[in-house]
């Protein structure tokens, strides 16, 4: 586990995944607690290395492309939330089922952005200095920083343009995907203006 960001009142750690599953991210968040994002492989080892860093309380997933072992997070009392659309295709019921008005905090809610799976859904930090975890709606390009790339299996093409068109007036400085690899992948600071000309190049092509 590694940890990749420390602010005021959290932090972010990289915890597994990357490649051939998706990044497994974990926040230590003051008011809200320990977050998941996306489910990593459940161990009993794993869970310990968590709880020293704080009690794991909740499990977002950003879509469920990879999702694994959620009954025994369950288990372990940490709570399930997606999207509605991306709950009702998991194993397992959700604990608690996101819209548009759910936040985690004041200053942490999340952005439904469907188009690459029917529920896909951000993560974001409002605060400065501002932080989204996209899931697979974004992914690393040639120079590591995310943008756009479509799928033949994507949802809705079409859905995945619109959501990212509405990317253009957020500020943030940071930003995590599925995927990621320690000392390539490019999440900030400046991520807001870097994935934007990322994505007009894609636009532009």
């Amino acid at each position: 586990m590694q940890e990749l960001l420390s602010f005021f009142d959290r932090s972010v750690y990289w915890v597994e995944g990357g490649n051939e599953r998706p990044a497994v991210y974990y926040i230590h968040d003051r008011e809200a607690g320990g977050i998941l994002v996306n489910a990593p492989r459940f161990s009993p080892e794993r869970l310990a290395q968590l709880r020293a860093i704080v009690e794991p309380a909740y499990l977002f997933l950003p879509s469920r492309l990879g999702a694994q072992d959620l009954g025994a997070w369950q288990a372990a009392g940490v709570k399930l939330v997606a999207y509605g659309h991306e709950g009702r295709g998991l194993e397992v019921p959700m604990d608690v089922e996101l819209d548009n008005k759910t936040r985690f905090t004041r200053t942490m809610d999340f952005l439904p952005m469907s188009g690459r799976t029917a529920g896909a859904c951000a993560l974001r930090f409002k605060n400065k200095p501002g932080a989204i975890f996209f899931g697979p709606i974004l992914e690393p390009g040639a120079d590591g920083w995310p943008t756009l790339v479509f799928h033949p299996d994507d949802h809705s093409a079409e859905s995945r343009l619109f959501g990212v068109l509405g990317l253009q007036d957020l500020h943030y400085e940071y930003a995590f995907t599925d995927r990621f690899e320690p000392g390539v992948t490019r999440y900030g600071p400046g991520a807001d203006a870097a994935i934007q000309a990322a994505i007009n190049r894609v636009l532009e092509s």
